[in-house]
């Protein structure tokens, strides 16, 4: 991945700078990465393609995200985080916790493996992944635990779900939905999707239940 970074102004143009970056909403240049990183992939897009697509200074850039690494982390966090909310708010809130859970690991497999900015990612340049299943837990995967350790107080409250230790049960079940996603191009090259699915809401049905 390009680390591309930039020699500072010279005095007589940071204020205009400091202004333009006050005035330039995160949204504006995220939205740019995504498209310079759909287009070419992450390895390929630079923090100069990223401001031209923006329509910002280079520098107006670099202020707020210092090389294309740390722009992709925002951006992934605000695509993921958003996609993983759209699709908990489709489960229906009538149902039981524990029923919910399974719903909501499956449609988010769904969502996920369908997502155009995580499928280029996957599939162009996919070792930038690998510290957030080897060495750290993501923001983005903190967010997704979010919503599942909610859901898990409340099954065991309402008695669908196994009681346990909450930390290990939401660790557990963002586990077995993430490597489902990750490896869902080679999982389903010899075995049917939907059938794949049908296991996943078996194995998250039977791991809740008391």
């Amino acid at each position: 991945m390009s680390r591309e970074r930039h020699i500072p102004p010279r005095s007589g143009t940071a204020g205009s700078e400091r202004a333009s970056t006050g005035r330039v909403p995160d949204d504006v240049l995220l939205d740019a990465a995504r498209a310079c990183v759909l287009t070419g992939g992450v390895r390929r897009t630079t923090l100069t393609d990223i401001a031209r697509t923006a329509g910002v200074s280079r520098m107006t850039l670099y202020r707020r995200y210092p090389d294309v690494r740390s722009i992709l982390a925002a951006l992934m966090t605000r695509e993921l985080g958003a996609l993983l909310h759209g699709v908990n708010a489709t489960v229906a809130v009538a149902l039981p916790a524990r029923s919910r859970l399974v719903e909501l690991g499956v449609a988010a497999v769904r969502a996920l493996v369908a997502d155009p900015l995580l499928r280029t990612v996957l599939d162009r340049d996919a070792e930038l992944l690998l510290p957030y299943i080897t060495e750290r837990v993501g923001s983005t995967q903190r967010l997704a635990e979010q919503v599942l350790a909610d859901l898990i107080a409340q099954g065991h409250a309402d008695g669908s779900v196994r009681v346990g230790d909450p930390a290990v049960q939401v660790r557990a079940l963002l586990l077995t939905v993430q490597s489902f996603v990750l490896s869902w191009r080679p999982a389903t090259r010899d075995v049917p999707a939907e059938p794949l699915l049908s296991e996943l809401r078996h194995l998250l049905e039977r791991s809740l239940t008391p």
